[in-house]
């Protein structure tokens, strides 16, 4: 069973989680306690529903939400939204649904997601108010040492060496993941939530735009042989959009997970041709044994909870960073009147951006696998610290550089370790659930980047997440950097599914984004566009993107924000203007209606009773 393990904010005269309490309760009481203390006159709830026109912002696009009474999903490919909704009216749970998409998204967006990689699963139950937070993150081999990305001569290995191939791949852990999350929370049978996929990989689908533009932009697809013959033509062509793609090899290996369950995956022939893959690779060889597969294990992670204005916001704990940053980035605007600001504008740019690039410095420097590192959960949560690290803030100017604070009671291994490098690759998806009974599921899930390792063994492709790690292991004084490789580790991640909760504890919101680092900040715009301007969910995901990346703030092009670059500039802040594609599917529920948006950026659909 999974349990109830919830880290809250510390805040004075507001109740707290504590490891091993929360369901409806905790929830319950910690949002009584702050609605008597932060009952903020004026601010915009999940309901109000602001227009675009009303906000006084220009949208990325003009689509509208979505609304239903009863049922809703969210996914970034329509035939993984329709099988979705699907399997809910054949009365599955959140999590049913969620695992049948997962399996279709393995098939048409194998450029994002898959089983052969990673994911972050949070989920409600409505019944109970228990959150739960079950986590997939690719493991490194048993072999592996801190040293993964260096040369013999103690350089620092080129990029290109591996970003890609078999020194790239973790130990998947998603369908472990899943299987996990449907024996506790799912209704219908598990093989069944297999046969859409199964069917659509042997009928084949048509590729879509994006999917033929991915296969066309990457440059190392073509160097492997299996993926090669999968996604080219007989000429070496991409595959052009609109052909049919027929996965056979994919079909039996879902099969046989379906009749087994994941041990089909985890034991046996299948777990031999993932290892042997990763160390087969010659350009790029990795270090996976059978024995590596055989011994992935799941975890379950305590949530990270904080009160925002009148909400609670809940995320994902360590290895991922995501959770504990929203939370410490909406603690440190919530000084900020940010209702009164217009979206869009230089002084929302500049605090947001100003709160992101504190809570940046602290992620690099303390967040890392937890069953590795003394990660300072409590610290970082600290009433006190996140007040003073509010105060750096200033309206008038941005900081010259933003350092990790101090956090008392350190850890002494945590004392002498170093920030990381920020390189974690972008191409991710996720998906939002409600079911008729009112559970839920937030879930991001990736192969790291574009296409994984480009290694595809038995119909799917295999991560690259190991490249997550950082490549250095140590500062030039040999300090430990605390994301550095080592056996058995998690990278750490900066995936965000998010769900909030309003001030009777029922929940509000169901979340993510991919987009590697620029997670926390795409979650965090859409929380803000909800939460304090009160925009439906949908206008909240098109708002333009930016984002804090290296220092820089980051616009997004050929949005509205593009005008604000040479005001940001006289702040002093560096500013760049660039693509920022998310990929946001967010779910709202108030007064029982349940309001969905997908992100205009790429392909996605809501669908919903």
């Amino acid at each position: 069973m999974a349990r109830r393990n919830h880290i809250f904010l510390s805040l004075p005269g507001r109740a707290r989680g504590k490891p091993g309490t929360g369901g409806a309760g905790a929830i319950a009481a910690a949002m009584v306690a702050l609605l008597a203390l932060t009952a903020c006159e004026g601010v915009k709830g999940p309901g109000a529903r602001a227009s675009a026109d009303e906000a006084g912002f220009a949208p990325t696009s003009q689509r509208k939400p979505v609304i239903a009474r009863r049922q809703m999903v969210a996914s970034a490919n329509p035939i993984a939204s329709r099988v979705g909704l699907e399997i809910l009216r054949k009365g599955g749970a959140a999590i049913d649904a969620a695992v049948a998409m997962q399996m279709v998204l393995t098939l048409v967006e194998p450029q994002s997601s898959g089983i052969g990689g990673s994911s972050f699963l949070m989920h409600f139950e409505a019944s109970s108010g228990e959150i739960a937070a079950f986590e997939g993150r690719e493991t490194a081999a048993q072999a592996v040492k801190e040293t993964l990305f260096m040369n013999p001569d103690g350089t620092a290995m080129a990029r290109d060496r591996y970003r890609v191939g078999g020194i790239s791949v973790g130990v998947p852990g998603t369908l472990r993941m899943l299987e996990r999350a449907q024996r506790r929370h799912g209704r219908l049978k598990w093989r069944s939530l297999f046969q859409p996929a199964i069917g659509l990989a042997k009928r084949g689908f048509k590729v879509s735009k994006r999917l033929h533009e991915s296969i066309a932009r990457d440059r190392y697809l073509s160097q492997y042989a299996a993926a090669r013959a999968y996604f080219f033509d007989p000429s070496g062509q991409p595959l052009a959009v609109g052909a049919l793609l027929k996965n056979p090899a994919l079909a039996r290996t879902l099969t046989a997970v379906s009749k087994i369950g994941a041990n089909a995956f985890y034991r046996g022939s299948i777990a031999i041709d993932v290892a042997r893959a990763t160390r087969a690779d010659k350009r790029r060889p990795g270090l996976m044994r059978m024995a590596d597969v055989v011994g992935y294990r799941v975890k379950l992670r305590p949530t990270i909870c904080g009160p925002y204005r009148t909400w609670l916001v809940c995320g994902f704990g360590p290895p991922t960073a995501g959770g504990i940053a929203t939370v410490m980035t909406l603690a440190l605007l919530e000084r900020f009147d940010l209702a009164r600001l217009r979206p869009g504008s230089v002084e929302a740019v500049h605090l947001i951006s100003e709160a992101t690039r504190l809570v940046n410095a602290d992620r690099l420097r303390y967040v890392a696998d937890p069953d590795f590192v003394s990660v300072p959960v409590s610290g970082l949560l600290d009433q006190g610290y996140l007040r003073r690290r509010s105060e750096v803030i200033r309206r008038d100017r941005a900081m010259k550089k933003a350092r990790p604070g101090r956090i008392p009671m350190l850890a002494q291994s945590m004392e002498r370790a170093a920030a990381s490098v920020d390189d974690e690759p972008s191409s991710t998806t996720h998906m939002s659930v409600v079911d008729a009974q009112g559970n839920a599921v937030a879930m991001t899930s990736s192969v790291g980047g574009v296409f994984g390792s480009r290694i595809m063994v038995r119909g799917f492709m295999l991560n690259n997440e190991a490249t997550d790690f950082s490549p250095v292991p140590r500062t030039r004084s040999g300090r430990p950097k605390v994301n550095r490789p080592g056996p058995g580790k998690r990278p750490r991640s900066s995936q965000s599914p998010t769900l909030v909760f309003d001030g009777s504890g029922r929940l509000a919101l169901a979340l993510g984004s991919p987009g590697g680092t620029r997670i926390i900040g795409y979650v965090v715009k859409t929380l803000i566009g909800v939460l304090d301007w009160g925009l439906d969910i949908q206008a909240a995901i098109s708002l333009p993107n930016h984002g804090v990346k290296g220092g820089r703030i980051d616009l997004e092009r050929g949005t509205a924000l593009e005008d604000i670059a040479q005001n940001l500039r006289a702040l002093g802040h560096k500013v760049r203007v660039r693509p920022l594609t998310s990929g946001i599917q967010g779910i709202a529920r108030v007064d029982g209606v349940l309001t969905g948006g997908a992100d205009p950026r790429r392909e996605g659909l809501v669908l919903g009773d």
